[in-house]
């Protein structure tokens, strides 16, 4: 079966797949389709739809994909010159396999409306140009990140001096050190089934090394991974392998201590917002390596309701929404104006550690993989081939950088992917060293 073939099945499939399966969030008007990476688990979907019921421009169908038959779907599209989906929603690290296949109109004219009302965040709208100058791929929509969260017991355990807005690794490990001596068990825990990948590449490795991709078996990532066998993981529960979510862990007082994304300990800090508190991720020799998400709403030129698409961005991007989004699902305004004053306590504690991470003065941004396409997934398993080989299974440090280095190598030299934050930009495929 030839590729162009494949993808208009794979098409035909999703869209009998999305007429038997969605249903039309009611509004006045025509109909418009939401296509999202984003809140496309159960719960998260159902927020968002309620959400949805306040559009007045048309009946909002929602439906979630993960990225590859996003991707999938979008280019079939392209390629039959009709398609069912409106707007795109997606990761920033989506949208450049879309824009390099010529997927998208210009936004500019509709980003300009938007900011009669409300200005959007200067550097994301930057990224959305996808590099030019003068083309809009996408609108930003939302952020999110990762971030440290801890039972208030936890804190009797700190390291004598230590600031809790700004640990360091070191200073991570003797605390939950200190807390397993105390407590006769290991209080740290970590998503592992879950986005542990994003720890790894937006945190671990930026704060030891400085890179991403291009430090990938340097000297200093052999010296984080003994730091991570020998110094931390030690005092990790050992069921974080089987985590998915920390919020769960969190409330049931398994662990005391815990990484994840900002969404995913959310219903911990709703339901017992007084119990927790949330701080940033700790600095390394390089830095404080974080990685903020950001997510961006964008047309298809093969859009049935072009009207009703750009209507529902603006909508998306209105304060009034922002603070719906932040408030019911916890991923963080694009736009100025946003009312966050009366926020629930445990969201409005975690926004606190995501200002001070960003804002930190030795804060290194990681963006999440760009230019991978449909292999986006490859490289997250590669960075936990690095982990679960290393720390899990015992092997010898070096000899698993350079093995799982010279596949990152073949990924990036087969897509052609450039490096991206926080290693340097530069010309053709990105360089592991």
């Amino acid at each position: 079966m030839t590729r162009k073939i494949s993808l208009l099945v794979t098409a035909l499939l999703l869209l009998l797949s999305v007429t038997a399966t969605t249903t039309p969030t009611k509004a006045q008007g025509g109909d418009v389709t939401l296509f999202s990476t984003q809140f496309n688990n159960v719960q998260e979907s159902e927020l968002i739809r309620g959400i949805l019921t306040n559009f007045k421009d048309g009946s909002v169908n929602f439906v979630g994909s993960e990225e590859g038959p996003l991707i999938d779907l979008i280019r079939a599209e392209g390629q039959a010159g009709k398609g069912v989906n409106d707007v795109v929603g997606a990761l920033h690290g989506t949208f450049p396999t879309l824009a390099a296949d010529d997927l998208l109109m210009d936004l500019s004219d509709l980003l300009a409306e938007i900011e009669q009302d409300s200005n959007v965040i200067d550097s994301f709208v930057t990224l959305g140009k996808m590099g030019t100058t003068d083309y809009q791929y996408y609108i930003p929509w939302m952020q999110a990140t990762y971030v440290m969260a801890a039972h208030k017991d936890a804190l009797q355990y700190l390291p004598d001096g230590a600031d809790i807005n700004a640990l360091t690794w070191d200073q991570l490990a003797a605390w939950a050190k200190a807390a397993q001596e105390a407590t006769g068990k290991p209080q740290l825990g970590f998503p592992v089934k879950g986005l542990f990948h994003r720890f790894l590449e937006g945190y671990l490795y930026p704060s030891f090394t400085g890179g991403m991709v291009s430090q990938f078996k340097s000297k200093a990532a052999a010296d984080m991974m003994a730091f991570v066998r020998d110094d931390l993981w030690p005092y990790v529960n050992p069921e974080s392998i089987n985590y998915d979510f920390m919020n769960q862990q969190l409330l049931s007082g398994e662990v005391m201590i815990a990484f994840d994304h900002v969404a995913r300990l959310k219903p911990a800090f709703d339901e017992r917002p007084d119990d927790f508190v949330a701080f940033p991720a700790p600095a390394g020799p390089a830095g404080r390596g974080y990685m903020p998400v950001v997510a961006g709403l964008a047309i298809p030129y093969t859009a049935p309701n072009p009207d009703a698409a750009k209507a529902l961005i603006k909508f998306m991007l209105s304060p009034e929404t922002q603070a719906a989004v932040v408030r019911d699902l916890g991923f963080y305004p694009m736009v100025e104006g946003v009312d966050t004053s009366n926020l629930p306590a445990g969201i409005a504690k975690q926004l606190e550690a995501v200002e001070a991470q960003s804002n930190s003065a030795d804060s290194i941004v990681a963006l999440l993989p760009i230019g991978l396409g449909d292999r986006g997934g490859e490289i997250n398993q590669l960075f936990r081939n690095v982990f679960n080989r290393i720390v899990i299974e015992g092997q010898d440090i070096q000899t698993v950088l350079d093995e799982e280095g010279a596949a990152l190598q073949k990924l990036m030299t087969e897509t052609g992917a450039s490096c991206w934050a926080p290693d340097p930009a530069g010309d053709g495929p990105c360089q592991v060293n």
